[in-house]
């Protein structure tokens, strides 16, 4: 694009800036694009509807509102009642020109489906499209407005934002540079589950190419499950579970509502904790009939390569950096494998893979792998069992914050794929400057998710029927022949995710 920033879409033509990010100015970055209307008024609760046009040339250089949100985790984006205004929104960058058709990225943010926004600085696409893709930034709705049951209104409403971001970047991305034939869908945490989702969703065939998945969780709630959630909600907000008076409550009145709900439920009883939300993609309705490892172990999704990965130390972000946990020995341990399903021996199994590991830890591991790792290397083995072309990554690097303690922890991927290593997170999480063996890390891992957007191939063998290779992202990297985790037996025969 050069100098040249003002682009004309389907709705209208905006105007961007060059990204501050970009060294010589040559990315361009058009922020808060419209992709649906706004999911306020006739609209709340209601599957997105085309964002209306404009005349003139529209303005698309400062981020605008997120979708409504509250505060309980890290992550969550700046959102007040005042900010109720268009935030159903996809942000560009590229480097290209129209007619270019460079492999296109679209990222679905993560935030356990109730916080973020493609605004968050850890996600700015600048480094990305420099290496030669158009990167696209997509907010959905989250919470009970993304995701809360309500009747007469379709579920997963959240899902159904992202299918028509994919449907804008379709019909829009070219006049940006991007090929629409080659788009990657790309995410991590609930954005990577929200990708597992999209393999199954029937509205979202023949929409993306490629599928990046970090850190997959694997929850999902059925409809009763969702009903039952949200006539707690109702109740708590002082109203009838019936999408009139839900529809005229204020958003920060149901978020007030949902904290009620999360504060007065025990721990097990229908509503998860703080730390993990009480929303969920709803399967088995029309949007998502079935579960995503389901539909993938049948060959639905084999037309659609598949990158995907975990960190070895997913959980302690949250033992780390907020939740109270107190793990006291074997007795804790044993309740927490019993509680996921696991079989006798489990906690010995993690004990002798970690030998000397405290018990905290331990902990850490054992719900890591139940929320996470798990389910993700199953994906990448059902994918690929299915005729489907699969890789499969682990980053062992790890963490200088907090002396150490979080380890290779959730998150700690981003910084390094999006090469946003002095970002504000990346900051936080490298304890200060990264090194210069992380900042190579980082350009070999935005390589990789480029060669992989572009051609499918990531730079490392593919998983087999026979064996799960695995590249160790750390410094130095390395590849492993077939998944030598000393745990995989114990989850032989566990469903996931453990209820």
């Amino acid at each position: 694009m050069g100098t040249e920033n003002t682009v004309t879409t389907t709705s209208g033509r905006v105007r961007g800036i060059s990204s501050p990010r970009s060294a010589d100015g040559a990315v361009t970055v058009h922020r808060s694009i419209p992709y649906a209307a706004a999911p306020f008024g006739e609209h709340r609760f209601a599957a997105p509807a085309p964002a209306p046009a404009w005349d003139g040339v529209r303005d698309c250089g400062e981020y605008g509102p997120p979708c409504p949100q509250g505060t309980q985790l890290i992550g969550a984006a700046h959102w007040s009642p005042e900010m109720s205004g268009e935030c159903l929104t996809a942000t560009v960058w590229s480097a290209a020109s129209e007619g270019d058709r460079a492999p296109v990225l679209v990222w679905i943010h993560g935030g356990a489906y109730i916080v973020g926004a493609a605004s968050e600085a850890t996600y700015d696409g600048t480094r990305l499209a420099e290496s030669g893709l158009v990167v696209v930034g997509v907010n959905y709705r989250v919470g009970f407005e993304g995701f809360g049951h309500v009747p007469g209104r379709p579920d997963n409403r959240g899902l159904l934002d992202q299918i028509a971001a994919l449907r804008w970047v379709r019909d829009n991305i070219a006049a940006f540079g991007g090929d629409p034939g080659n788009v990657t869908v790309a995410g991590e945490s609930a954005g990577a589950g929200s990708v597992a989702c999209l393999l199954a969703m029937p509205e979202a065939r023949g929409l993306f190419r490629r599928a990046i998945a970090h850190s997959v969780p694997g929850d999902m709630v059925t409809p009763g499950a969702a009903r039952s959630v949200s006539e707690r909600i109702a109740s708590a907000a002082g109203v009838p579970l019936e999408a009139e008076a839900l529809a005229a409550l204020a958003p920060e009145k149901i978020l007030a509502a949902v904290d009620a709900v999360l504060d007065a439920a025990p721990t097990g009883k229908g509503v998860r904790t703080k730390s993990f939300t009480c929303f969920a993609p709803v399967v088995g309705g029309p949007e998502l009939p079935e579960p995503p490892l389901e539909v993938v172990a049948r060959g639905a999704s084999a037309s659609v390569d598949l990158l995907t990965g975990h960190n070895a130390h997913e959980y302690r972000l949250f033992t780390e950096l907020g939740q109270k946990v107190e793990i006291d020995g074997d007795g804790a341990l044993e309740a927490t494998a019993a509680r996921l399903g696991l079989p006798d021996g489990a906690v010995a199994a993690y004990r002798e893979a970690h030998p000397g590991m405290p018990p905290r830890l331990l902990y850490a591991a054992i719900q890591g792998d139940a929320l996470f790792s798990e389910y993700t290397v199953r994906l990448a083995e059902a994918h690929a069992a299915a005729g489907g072309r699969s890789f499969f990554f682990r980053l062992t690097a790890e963490s200088a914050a907090l002396g150490g303690a979080l380890g290779a922890c959730h998150a700690f991927d981003l910084p390094f794929a999006f090469g946003n290593t002095d970002g504000p997170f990346g900051q936080f999480l490298f304890d200060g400057e990264p090194t210069e063996e992380q900042r190579a890390l980082s350009a070999r891992m935005v390589a990789a998710w480029r060669d992989f957007a572009a051609s499918g191939d990531p730079g490392w063998p593919a998983v087999t029927a026979e064996a799960t290779p695995v590249k160790v992202w750390d410094t130095p990297d390395d590849l492993k022949a077939f998944d030598d985790s000393p745990v995989r037996a114990v989850w032989k025969d566990v469903p996931v995710p453990a209820r």
